[in-house]
């Protein structure tokens, strides 16, 4: 039996307005090649580098929100190596005096957490985008002017300010690298260090593994007290430059079964590499053999003074963390007492959960307004509700029109009267459904839409003529119900229904249909 051992190194391009080490604009992938280059991000011969300040400060509110210690006293260093798409012919990187160090992040929620260690937080530059040409044989006309093979190289993210955060070994499965990388894109986005985003390229994430062999008797240990032995496992396997969690999680799939089966065949991986994911293949491939630090023969950067930053500065910068992802989920389940997938869905993304926090609040207001008693029950009533019809129903809506919750001219204030509305049983689901829409698309206040199509139906003279009529009607099915076929009922419930044309209460239906028919 085999365990694996895995860490992670992840690169997150920081959102600031120009470069790590030169006033070029941090441009987007969507700009024209080479439209934002000077000479310094280009490495010309004499041209000096100045730090990003601003690159500075998100690395190290980062390091914070991670849990690390900041380094007093870091500085930059040269990283050598030859590489097309590295001008300079080196990297400003930080080697032995990162930003932050040692911290520590909690994954998962309710009883099943692990914790996981974060090494270290450095800055960097980025280097230049290659993008690799291939002649297209199936247009013979576009072939024909590409003469082989190409690399093209865009230099416009050369020089992009990096953070780069390497992790202990702590994981024991793909599962768990996927879901730390999805609370690491959490904490950059709550703090405004950077969209994350995985599929433009604004986080990228390179996974080592290796095996572990555990006794029969033993059990695998999910805990970050284990001291990894190094010496009892095989050669770790780098996956260089995953770009999506998905990826990352078929990659670690991947590579722990090849390795796996090369260890029961007696041959199992034997020296330290690199390998490259084929999302196409859905295999990895080998690359090169694994490099040493001691290969890039880093040095100081000599052109750039050390960063240095005291305790009184720390705790200035430490009082401007805003509230990260895990403490605003546990304060959910708190306060609106969600159940813990809910709290993450609507917390995921802040404005979703600003606005959610408003709708809340709202509701509450009318709980004390009417002078009724907010009870635990009333609370998880009012905390489902709320998941169900925003962060589902609703925001299902916006997914449908590829709109964001930014484009609703729902406010926080009718939102909580629709759900008040639903509540209180004056609207049943199906008229909830039509009103949110309209809502949605005009502003209207639900209770003015809902006096256009008319109350829902109660227990009154109305509903009771109308369920005589469909009992009358429909005289197989009642046969049928007094038989003691009960999905008969919801025929006739359904039929009831459709002659209110969804006005009707689905339980008060029930209730009547059944006392009609006794």
């Amino acid at each position: 039996m085999y365990e694996p051992i895995i860490g992670l190194e992840i690169h997150v391009q920081l959102a600031t307005k120009s470069k790590m080490f030169c006033s070029c604009a941090n441009l987007t992938e969507e700009a024209a090649p080479n439209t934002s280059i000077c000479p310094i991000c280009m490495g010309h011969p004499g041209t000096l580098p100045v730090a990003n300040a601003e690159a500075i400060r998100l690395g190290r509110l980062m390091a914070l929100a991670l849990g690390c210690t900041l380094n007093p006293h870091s500085k930059f260093d040269r990283k050598n190596y030859f590489y097309p798409d590295l001008p300079k012919g080196y990297q400003i990187s930080q080697y032995d005096e990162p930003i932050g160090i040692k911290g520590l992040v909690e994954i998962g929620d309710g009883k099943e957490q692990r914790k996981i260690r974060i090494t270290r937080v450095h800055l960097e530059e980025d280097a230049a985008k290659l993008t690799h040409v291939t002649p297209d044989m199936s247009h013979p006309e576009r072939a024909a002017r590409v003469e082989g093979s190409r690399t093209l190289v865009d230099f416009n993210r050369a020089g992009t300010p990096l953070m780069e955060i390497v992790t202990e070994p702590d994981f024991r499965s793909s599962m768990e690298a996927k879901t730390f990388l999805q609370e690491l894109r959490r904490i950059a986005r709550a703090i405004g260090a950077s969209a994350a985003d995985m599929e433009k390229g604004q986080m990228r994430c390179d996974a080592n593994i290796s095996l572990r062999e555990v006794n029969s008797k033993q059990q695998t240990v999910n805990s970050t007290d284990l001291i990894v032995d190094y010496s009892m496992l095989s050669p770790k396997t780098e996956i260089k430059n995953l770009n999506s969690f998905r990826a990352v999680e078929r990659a670690l799939e991947y590579e722990i079964k090849r390795q796996t089966e090369l260890a029961q065949k007696g041959t199992p991986v034997s020296k330290q590499s690199t390998r490259g994911w084929n999302d196409v293949k859905a295999v990895t491939e080998e690359q090169r053999m694994k490099e040493e630090a001691h290969d890039y023969r880093y040095f100081p950067e000599p052109d750039l003074p050390p960063l240095v930053i005291t305790p009184e500065e720390i705790e200035l910068l430490r009082a401007k963390l805003p509230e990260l992802p895990k403490a605003k989920r546990e304060r959910f389940m708190e306060e609106f007492a969600l159940l813990p997938a809910d709290s993450r869905l609507l917390t995921d993304d802040k404005q979703l959960a600003d606005y959610t926090e408003k709708v809340m609040s709202e509701l509450f207001a009318w709980i004390e307004a009417e002078n009724m008693e907010l009870t635990d029950e009333t609370r998880k009533k009012l905390g489902h509700l709320t998941a169900g019809w925003l962060g589902t129903k609703f925001i299902g809506i916006l997914n449908e029109q590829g709109q964001t919750l930014s484009q609703t001219k729902i406010t926080a204030e009718n939102f909580a009267e629709l759900l008040k509305m639903i509540f209180q049983n004056r609207i049943n689901s199906k008229m909830a459904l039509t009103l949110l829409p309209q809502m949605h698309a005009t502003g209207a206040d639900p209770s003015n839409l809902l006096e256009e199509l008319g109350e829902q139906l109660g227990d009154t003279d109305e509903l009771s003529s109308i369920i005589a009529r469909v009992i009358e009607e429909n005289p197989k099915p009642v046969a049928d119900y007094k038989k003691g076929k009960t999905t008969a009922l919801q025929f006739l419930a359904g039929a009831v229904m459709r002659e209110t044309k969804g006005r009707a209460n689905p339980e008060k239906i029930h209730a009547l249909l059944k006392k009609t028919l006794r």
